[in-house]
């Protein structure tokens, strides 16, 4: 009854709560009882840590702003592996990068969350106090540290989040969240001001509204760094995410993007092209803005006439016209776009097609002499035919106007510490790659560089979708984006898992991280 109980509450706990801590503060069981039950299943032993006077020489093993910030203590060691105390054995993030920090074996054990809370107080107590007097030095220091220790992850965005009883910090790494802290909820409103502060454009009064800000500055290292802030008020206080802009992007190559010889050279000849529309296309966050910017950094001649209009502008380019989309002033893409026209351009960036009003202005635009680079939200390339037509653009507009469709996704690049490996059965069928001549193919390592995870940045894979003469016709020919993409491949496009494979036979990607990033690739 009791394993019921549990099944049935799990299906209530929101995705951003404690599993354990949800059930406890609600009352539904007591505590140690929960805990108990938690532990048997997750396979796990429960421990009483009330009970446990832990060895100094062991709490040493552990740095203790690590401990408080992922909620754990260390116990022992068996000699294979370190023992710890956790409170909730549900939350595989918050475990995997205790292992991930820790950096060595570890044997979980389940305690309640008030047995851990007392037990981190008492051997990893706060060294600072936050009183109403002395408030501003240490939030202004703890705020510092926070993006410090970002930029050092590698992180592209903070994001700071208000619970029922606490302040959580996650950064994004590598496309991937990491739990780094949990504050005290007294903090959040002092942390929230000092952003707001720090970003100029914001209302430390206002806090019933989104607002959205940028933060530049120094950071002890001497790396500039530009952040672009955005709060939303929530049920348990103000949210804060932070996109962290690096500018090194600007200066991104073609190749540092994940491109291979041939494709890079496919890319290179379609942007020099002297019209038409160049669009890239995927879900948010696949890079599509920063492959942008690559081919306008590559295009930034003094004999060009270059503008774009974004929203908002996240990167300041030398000798490029920029223009920021403000849509409460009627100052929208397809406004910004007509305005540019009469600036005489050669090239022009459009940072996102999402109307119709756009599209069509766009298309005229290529058609009357003008190179157009902009993104679409499609899947894959062949789409985007569809979702133009949508918009209300005529299919012969689009066959004379588009000159490439390009797809694109991120995926985890390989650490220098990768090792040889096997495919599994089920990963050679999925990636259609014969085993049968016992091919080694790289799987990740773990090393300091890359804490462990055997994975350190990443690097895109594409999908070019060229509008050659016997494309055109198709496109006339009102086919389905289905029947589309089926002859854009017997003419000769490669898919994203295709390139995919390509980088893993180079050994730049694994195997399962490319099934995981192309698992929506019908081919």
């Amino acid at each position: 009854m009791a394993q019921e109980t549990l099944d049935a509450i799990r299906q209530q706990v929101p995705p951003t709560d404690s599993v354990i801590e949800y059930i406890t503060n609600n009352g539904y069981l007591p505590a140690d009882y929960i805990a108990q039950v938690a532990a048997v299943n997750s396979g796990l032993e429960y421990v009483d840590i009330s009970t446990i006077q832990v060895d100094p020489g062991m709490l040493a093993q552990v740095d203790e702003e690590l401990a408080r910030r992922l909620r754990f203590i260390p116990l022992g060691d068996d000699g294979y592996s370190l023992q710890v105390a956790i409170d909730d054995p549900f939350d595989m993030m918050r475990m995997d990068n205790i292992q991930q920090f820790v950096g060595r074996e570890l044997s979980y054990f389940v305690t309640t969350p008030r047995m851990l809370d007392d037990a981190i107080k008492k051997y990893y107590p706060e060294k600072v106090e936050f009183k109403k007097g002395d408030m501003e030095a240490p939030i202004i220091e703890l705020v510092d540290n926070m993006f410090n220790e970002a930029h050092n992850m590698r992180a592209s965005d903070i994001h700071i989040e208000p619970m029922l009883d606490r302040v959580r910090v996650r950064y994004r790494v590598d496309g991937r969240l990491v739990e780094v802290a949990n504050h005290p909820k007294k903090l959040l409103g002092p942390i929230v001001a000092r952003l707001k502060v720090m970003s100029s454009t914001m209302s430390i009064a206002e806090k019933r509204v989104p607002q959205d800000g940028r933060i530049e500055l120094d950071l002890r290292d001497g790396v500039h760094i530009d952040l672009r802030v955005s709060t939303v008020p929530s049920s348990h206080g103000e949210s804060v995410v932070m996109r962290i802009l690096d500018k090194s992007a600007l200066s991104l190559g073609l190749q540092q993007l994940g491109f291979l010889s041939d494709d890079e050279a496919v890319f290179d000849r379609l942007v020099a092209l002297p019209d038409g529309v160049i669009l890239v296309t995927g879900p948010t966050g696949s890079g599509k803005t920063t492959t942008l910017y690559a081919c306008l950094n590559r295009l930034n001649r003094p004999d060009k006439k270059i503008i774009t209009a974004e929203d908002p502008v996240e990167y300041e380019m030398s000798g490029i016209n920029q223009v920021m989309i403000r849509s409460e002033i009627g100052m929208t893409f397809a406004a910004a776009l007509r305005a540019m026209l009469r600036q005489a351009p050669n090239i022009i960036m459009v940072g996102e097609i999402r109307d119709g009003e756009t599209a069509g202005i766009a298309i005229q635009a290529a058609m009357t002499g003008h190179l157009v680079l902009s993104t679409l939200h499609t899947n894959d390339a062949p789409s985007s035919v569809a979702r133009l037509a949508d918009m209300g653009v005529d299919r012969f507009l689009i066959a004379s106007a588009v000159r490439a469709i390009m797809a694109q996704r991120l995926c985890r690049r390989l650490c220098d510490c990768k090792i040889d490996g096997q495919l599994t059965e089920k990963e050679s069928r999925t990636l259609g790659i014969d085993i049968t001549h016992g091919i080694k193919l790289p799987r990740p390592g773990g090393c300091e560089r890359c804490r462990g995870k055997g994975m350190k940045g990443r690097m895109g894979i594409f999908e070019i979708f060229q509008v050659t003469d016997d494309v055109r016709g198709l496109i006339n020919s009102d086919m389905t984006s289905a029947q589309l993409r089926k002859r854009a491949r017997e003419l000769g496009m490669r898919t994203l898992r295709e390139d995919g494979i390509r980088k893993v036979l180079a050994g730049l990607l694994a195997p399962d991280e490319v099934i995981r990033v192309t698992t929506g690739d019908a081919s």
